[in-house]
């Protein structure tokens, strides 16, 4: 049973959202707290964060940025701010998914389900030399290991498919945002940059792992020696 721990300071609606997740056969937890939430997720356990950004004792940014400097586990910030400008430094500071008040229940308990959904497999791709690690949400090469949050990981799985195919970024937000949310080209551009900077440099080797074609999108760049096609 996956464990899910909703930081809500809304009674009400945390239970509510208690109530939709088991249901659906999680374990739903619930705090109010920064510090209770930091706690809870360094011991460990919980398959996804349910994370307001105004809570009673600090900020949800704050604490996203903190959660991600010793987990990656998948954080979706819940918030009444709708302003895109939000949203981008939302996914900006690691959040994997975003949702806004007013929302159905059902609605996140099936943005949490996608999320997990990414965490089955570990799988190596083709002609890329890249082993990702969908348990650890991990891009590895040569014993190196590189630490990526859901979206990074599920844009990195699309584009070494097909190592060297150019995706726009119409196709790729169809990826990462199965459900047709309104996001600008922005927001995708913000997290290829992490991702290449990430590969960049946790990765061995002086090598761009993401190349982009101006006015077109991206592709993944696989390196000479690890593509069978490449001439000799």
């Amino acid at each position: 049973m996956a464990r899910v721990l909703i930081v809500e300071d809304e009674p009400r609606l945390a239970q509510l959202l208690a109530d939709y997740l088991t249901h659906s056969r999680f374990q739903a937890d619930q705090t109010a707290s920064v510090r209770e939430a930091e706690r809870l997720v360094r011991e460990g356990g919980y398959q996804a964060v349910l994370l307001d950004l105004m809570l009673p004792d600090g900020d949800g940014m704050e604490l996203c940025k903190t959660i991600r400097r010793f987990s990656q586990v998948p954080i979706l910030m819940i918030t009444a701010r709708v302003e895109e400008v939000d949203r981008l430094l939302g996914l900006e500071i690691g959040a994997d998914d975003y949702i806004c008040k007013p929302f159905s229940p059902r609605e996140v308990v099936a943005r949490v389900k996608a999320v997990l959904r990414r965490a089955l497999a570990t799988e190596q791709e083709p002609g890329s030399g890249l082993e990702l690690d969908r348990h650890r949400f991990e891009a590895v090469y040569q014993s190196a290991r590189v630490a990526l949050t859901a979206i990074e990981f599920e844009l990195l799985a699309t584009l070494a498919k097909q190592p060297g195919r150019i995706w726009s970024r119409d196709q790729l937000m169809d990826v990462i945002y199965p459900d047709h949310r309104v996001v600008s080209d922005r927001t995708i551009d913000s997290h290829i940059r992490k991702l290449r900077r990430k590969l960049g440099e946790g990765l061995p080797g002086d090598h761009d792992w993401i190349g982009s074609v101006y006015g077109v999108g991206y592709r993944l760049q696989a390196r000479p020696e690890d593509d069978p096609d490449a001439d000799e």
